[in-house]
């Protein structure tokens, strides 16, 4: 549990640092043109590359998770990297987070810990060669959604463009568990390699089309809902993932409260900056 939460930590981190640095670099224009040419002077910010070293910490972290305790624990680690970012961005962007927000923090604190207390140790079965294809089969679904996402209806497209990032990285959650062997003969004839590649090219792009051109908070919204529930049911009925004796009921609640609390901090799906905070004054007027 301590690897995914310190992976939850780097992702949030990163996500700050990341828009702190795109902030810095602005007035790239619009287009094609104007996104890469923002990217390259992003890539001269110190914070910008250290946000890109605090992710792939975060994966690393993230195999290390998935190879020690139960998918659904992981899943709520990470949804749990929203609360890092609203506390990060509250400090460093000088984001005014309202008594709502504050509360929510504290209940995916309050869920990891019942989670912590409840999970037991992975599930020791390996995943049938059915499971590796059903993943791919996903992989490849999610990056159709991705290359014609862009085409879909305004109304609901940002909650269909993240909840496919979301199933997207729920497949590279499980693809984790299902390469058992890295051998590179074995890694080749694996279809979850393929499947872990696939889904995690498609959900970053669908994400990065989802905060895009739709509603961040939606988008956000459906993004943790893909990634956890799902990889969490086939870890528990596919691979064997298991909690503590007698304390299913404070795994599954802890599960419920970590990831209600990361619904209620969306918004910080995509740092904002400094200049989009609201006074605390005119936060709270608008919660009323």
């Amino acid at each position: 549990m301590v690897c995914a939460l310190g992976a939850s930590v780097c992702f949030g981190t990163a996500t700050v640092l990341q828009a702190m640095a795109a902030r810095a670099a602005g007035g790239a224009g619009g287009g094609v043109g104007g996104a890469a040419a923002l990217l390259l002077r992003a890539l001269r910010q110190w914070r910008y590359l250290a946000g890109l070293g605090l992710d792939g910490a975060g994966f690393l972290l993230q195999i290390v998770a998935l190879r020690s305790i139960p998918i659904y624990a992981v899943g709520a680690a990470l949804a749990a990297s929203l609360a890092v970012t609203a506390v990060v961005a509250s400090r460093l962007l000088h984001v005014r987070l309202s008594r709502v927000e504050w509360g929510a923090v504290a209940v995916v604190c309050g869920g990891l810990a019942m989670l912590a207390l409840a999970s037991g140790p992975e599930g020791d079965r390996t995943g049938s060669l059915a499971l590796k294809y059903a993943m791919l089969g996903t992989s490849v679904a999610v990056l159709v959604l991705a290359l014609v996402g862009g085409r879909l209806p305004d109304r609901g497209r940002a909650l269909a463009l993240g909840l496919g990032s979301g199933f997207g990285f729920g497949v590279v959650e499980v693809a984790v568990r299902l390469i058992a062997d890295l051998d590179p003969g074995t890694l080749l004839a694996n279809p979850a390699t393929y499947a872990l590649l696939i889904g995690g090219g498609a959900a970053f792009l669908l994400l990065t089309t989802a905060l895009e051109r739709g509603s961040v908070t939606t988008a956000t919204a459906g993004l943790v809902i893909g990634e956890t529930i799902g990889p969490a049911l086939v870890g528990v009925v596919w691979l064997g993932d298991r909690t503590r004796e007698g304390l299913a009921w404070l795994a599954v609640l802890g599960f419920a409260v970590a990831v209600a609390g990361a619904l209620a901090l969306a918004r910080f799906g995509e740092a904002p900056g400094a200049e989009t905070s609201a006074p605390a004054g005119a936060e709270e007027e608008q919660q009323a």
